[in-house]
């Protein structure tokens, strides 16, 4: 079994910078790839970003590209979420999730990942 566990989150005002941490851990880690996920009050989770855990490749949601970076540290079996220029729209929980196994992006981005965090609040101030 493999936990996520996320960190980081707070209540920032719009313009300001956030860095989400999530430590995976598990009898044995390994990770096709590993993504973050939103979800704000009264919406459906919507994907943010997903790193391929071996190559490096990213794929991000068009409302957070140029502004936030996904990155993960294999050794440290972390993954990471740099938010710069946040809005208020970018207020929500954010989940980490990990792909055990092969999945197409577009599966990804459709929520297809094996585990799942709890979660960190973000809240965007205007």
């Amino acid at each position: 079994q493999v936990q996520l566990v996320e960190s980081g989150g707070g209540l920032v005002q719009a313009g300001d910078s956030l860095r989400l941490a999530c430590a995976a851990s598990g009898r044995t880690f390994s990770s096709y790839a590993m993504g973050w996920f939103r979800q704000a009050q009264g919406t459906e989770r919507e994907f943010v970003a997903v790193i391929n855990w071996s190559t490096g490749n990213r794929y991000y949601a068009d409302s957070v590209k140029g502004r936030f970076t996904i990155a993960r540290d294999n050794a440290k079996n972390t993954l990471w979420l740099q938010l710069n220029s946040l809005k208020p729209e970018d207020t929500a929980v954010y989940y980490c999730a990990a792909a055990g196994s092969y999945r197409t992006v577009p599966d990804m981005r459709t929520g297809g990942m094996d585990y799942w965090g709890k979660g960190t609040l973000v809240t965007v101030s205007s």
